[in-house]
């Protein structure tokens, strides 16, 4: 985290009286400051991402004040810039404010004065400057590995087989329960695909009244019903050329699952209102949360549709059934949080991890990012007792164990996979830890420097 007086202030004045008795007032509240008189060369230091502010005088020789601040603002347009002026100029302090200026110091003015308003302007650049960190490193998050985050077994095979089946112009189905990421899957489905450069459409079965759906799914013709006063494309057709993803397709009304079975079957639909065929060229991705087949049991959903749609079938796993994945996957969201609120990002104490990793997650990884940005906005601060959750099945030793695997798997991290160097970041004999990794099982950690699972869990 970027703390305020780690930053510079970037003080212009030409006078060297006002420079020498400003500077010293800022460095006796403990800032950093350049002190510099002229324009021309304040303008020399200015960079993109400068970590500081800018005070500067508005009457200069050669470039003045404002024009600085118009050049600051063009280097980097979140640069805090604080005018100082001794000609009590209010249409200036005015036109400076609209032009951008972070404030506006009138002389004379109080070393108290001057040290808050700088403070101020650091703290806000800090806040700024730990905002575009977070994006950077969150925009750097490209590969199915950083988007399908986990380093559990499940998720390693489930990464494996989106790579595997990705190219493949094969229908997949995607089961899991509410809140584990189908759409997320779907999405790298596409986005790994050659069908990437074509529209993602997606359409949620239970989302709109059955009146509306087929118009929704298949696209109309003006005046193919009451109020169709010009032709809309539907999904199937948007997706041309990409991928149409269907998700709860359990809430399909029966009738329509005729009639998109018949679609998938021969890659062509009608228009409402038309007679003309036309083609459907696109991968269908269907998701849900129910049991299909039981579903199909009890009549409430066709076999032969679940059959054609599940030619491939990948199975998401629920957040409790991967809890070491739980710090990885919040500390992401915290950062994500802290992003879109513009918070500074907070530490995680033990306490937080325990409740996390204690926690039941009926509401898998859609519930822990809430908890996370609840986290940044102040609003928890690991209280176990969950809002609307149910409390932990597992037993005491099962919460232990799987605390003790993340520890583990932490600190090989942090070592590199060096077995030695983690067991010393423990505080315990190497071979304790040996005997540890072969009782808690497989342990998802490689370091590039260091040993390979397998070769860690055989020398167990």
């Amino acid at each position: 985290m970027i703390e305020p007086k780690e930053l510079e202030v970037l003080f212009v004045e030409d006078d060297a009286a006002v420079r020498l008795g400003s500077t010293q007032a800022l460095q006796l509240a403990g800032l950093r400051v350049s002190a510099l008189g002229s324009a021309e060369q304040a303008i020399a230091q200015l960079r993109p991402g400068f970590a500081g502010v800018l005070v500067t005088d508005v009457r200069l020789p050669g470039i003045d004040g404002l024009a600085l601040l118009a050049r600051a603002l063009e280097v980097d347009r979140t640069l805090p810039v604080i005018l100082v002026t001794g000609h009590g100029d209010i249409t200036m302090a005015v036109q400076a404010m609209q032009g951008g200026a972070y404030d506006f110091l009138e002389k004379p003015f109080s070393p108290e004065k001057l040290t808050d308003v700088v403070q101020r302007a650091l703290e806000k650049r800090a806040l700024s400057m730990e905002v575009d960190s977070l994006r950077r490193r969150l925009e750097g998050y490209e590969s199915i590995d950083a988007r399908l985050l986990g380093r559990s077994c499940a998720m390693q095979r489930l990464r494996r087989l989106v790579l595997d089946v990705a190219n493949s112009d094969a229908d997949v189905l995607l089961l899991g329960e509410t809140g584990t990421g189908k759409e997320l899957v779907a999405r790298c489905l596409h986005d790994c695909s050659r069908r990437r450069a074509g529209n993602f459409a997606a359409i949620n079965c239970g989302g709109m009244p059955e009146a509306l759906f087929e118009s929704e799914m298949f696209g109309h013709e003006a005046g193919a019903f009451t109020g169709a006063s010009k032709r809309r494309i539907g999904k199937v057709e948007h997706a041309y050329g990409g991928t149409l993803f269907l998700d709860e397709i359990e809430t399909m009304p029966m009738n329509l699952q005729v009639k998109m079975l018949r679609a998938l079957q021969e890659r062509q639909f009608e228009r409402l209102g038309s007679n003309e065929l036309r083609p459907m060229d696109s991968r269908v991705i269907a998701a849900t949360k129910a049991d299909l087949l039981e579903a199909a049991r009890e009549g409430k959903f066709r076999d032969d549709l679940y059959y054609r749609l599940g030619v491939v079938v990948l199975q998401l796993p629920p957040l409790r059934e991967r809890r070491e994945d739980i710090p990885l996957l919040f500390t992401h969201f915290t950062m994500q949080a802290a992003l879109r609120h513009e918070r500074e990002l907070p530490s995680v104490a033990q306490r937080h991890l325990e409740a996390l990793m204690n926690h039941a997650w009926p509401g898998n990884v859609r519930e822990l990012r809430n908890i996370a940005d609840r986290f940044v906005l102040g609003l928890w601060d690991g209280d176990p007792d969950f809002q609307g959750t149910e409390p932990s099945t597992r037993t005491l030793e099962e919460q232990v164990t799987q605390f003790e695997r993340y520890l583990i798997q932490e600190a090989l991290e942090a070592c590199g996979g060096n077995a030695s160097a983690a067991a010393e970041r423990l505080r315990i004999p190497r071979k304790t830890l040996y005997d540890k990794i072969r009782r808690l099982g497989p342990i998802a950690s490689a370091g590039p420097r260091g040993e390979t699972q397998a070769r860690m869990q055989r020398r167990a």
